[in-house]
């Protein structure tokens, strides 16, 4: 198994640059399983969703299935990714003074990590507490 960073994700995904991009595609297709780690997915995903790509909710939804579907892949907690991403489908904007906001899947990732983690150890977890309204939305949340 290998891992890798978030630039070397990035440059699979977008093909962007001839020479990292192919270089990229053969770590990612090659004889290894490459590890991704949920720091990795969540920068990636923060990037795709930033000013330079501004990827809206389904290409998001779409890039990470494609994840899912590479065969060389392994995430970090890929059950606790995959009802994330559930989540994440299934999230509802909401009116924030004259906006729409929606949570996003790092937001819902953060649920289901803290989940995860509290299930791992044998507690129960009580609710992640949030200021984000938008985030409030996903199930396991709680205004603080």
């Amino acid at each position: 198994m290998i891992a890798i960073d978030t630039n070397v994700l990035l440059r699979y995904l977008l093909d962007d640059d001839a020479i990292q991009s192919k270089k990229a595609s053969s770590i990612i297709t090659g004889q290894s399983n490459v590890l991704i780690t949920d720091i990795v997915l969540t920068e990636t995903i923060w990037t795709l969703k930033g000013k330079k790509y501004n990827l809206d909710k389904e290409s998001i939804i779409k890039v990470i299935n494609t994840l899912f579907a590479e065969p060389n892949i392994t995430f970090e907690d890929g059950q606790t990714v995959w009802r994330a991403l559930s989540d994440y489908k299934q999230a509802k904007a909401i009116k924030v003074g004259n906006k729409r906001k929606e949570a996003d899947f790092p937001d819902a990732l953060i649920v289901n990590k803290a989940v995860f983690v509290a299930n791992k150890l044998n507690d129960t977890l009580d609710g992640v507490y949030t200021f984000d309204l938008a985030l409030q939305t996903i199930p396991g949340t709680r205004k603080p």
